[in-house]
């Protein structure tokens, strides 16, 4: 018998259709980062350094990515999830670099010790790891988004308080996690959300980004 993973949001499942969106959206928003950046940081570097990927890059290489991402989810029997783990890619890298989902960590590692198949084979996994896990919780979908940056132990915590993620209880476990500390986070879900902040530990606009990944790409 076929396990029940969470739904996923509307239903859609492998309806799915990934639009792609017009150059000029991620050119205005790399514009607006770029000036931010001259305006109050020394270098792009210095302002991007283990940050998530969402909007910086006009030209997201995550498609390329899309044939062995699915030949991966096949494998874990999450393959009705394929744009969400594209989406993840976007997010992550912009399918740039080795460790395209950065799952380095999750096995213990130190970031981008991952070659790209390793990167795409263990992001995979995880999700699927996480997605067994939200089913036996009882906790939604989004949830198993935001748990991907913030790790497992972030559906314990949606367990506990009502078993659906919110924005709210997103930013509630990063501000526990990080002792109240904040950064500065100019990408523009940040920006119309909160002035352009988020508390240092991971990303509490994940889910946010994810979704406008999926359907940007």
């Amino acid at each position: 018998m076929s396990k029940q993973l969470p739904p996923l949001p509307d239903g859609r499942a492998s309806r799915i259709r990934v639009r792609r969106r017009l150059r000029r959206d991620r050119l205005t928003a790399l514009l607006l980062v770029m000036l931010v950046a001259v305006a109050g940081f020394h270098t792009l570097e210095q302002f991007f350094v283990h940050d998530t990927y969402a909007f910086i890059s006009p030209e997201s290489e995550a498609v390329n990515h899309e044939p062995m991402i699915a030949d991966y989810a096949a494998r874990y029997g999450i393959q009705d999830y394929k744009p969400w783990l594209v989406a993840i890619v976007d997010v992550e890298s912009g399918g740039q670099g080795e460790d395209v989902m950065q799952s380095s960590e999750s096995l213990g590692l130190d970031p981008n010790s991952l070659t790209t198949e390793q990167s795409i084979d263990q992001g995979c996994s995880y999700f699927a790891t996480l997605l067994d896990k939200a089913q036996t919780l009882g906790v939604d979908f989004n949830a198993v988004l935001q748990a991907y940056n913030y790790g497992a132990g972030y559906l314990d915590y949606v367990a506990v308080h009502g078993g659906i993620h919110t924005q709210e209880l997103a930013e509630s476990f990063a501000k526990e996690q990080s002792g109240g500390k904040t950064k500065t986070y100019m990408n523009p879900v940040a920006i119309k959300a909160n002035g352009g902040w988020r508390y240092d530990y991971g990303n509490m606009f994940y889910v946010t980004l994810v979704h406008n990944a999926v359907d940007s790409l």
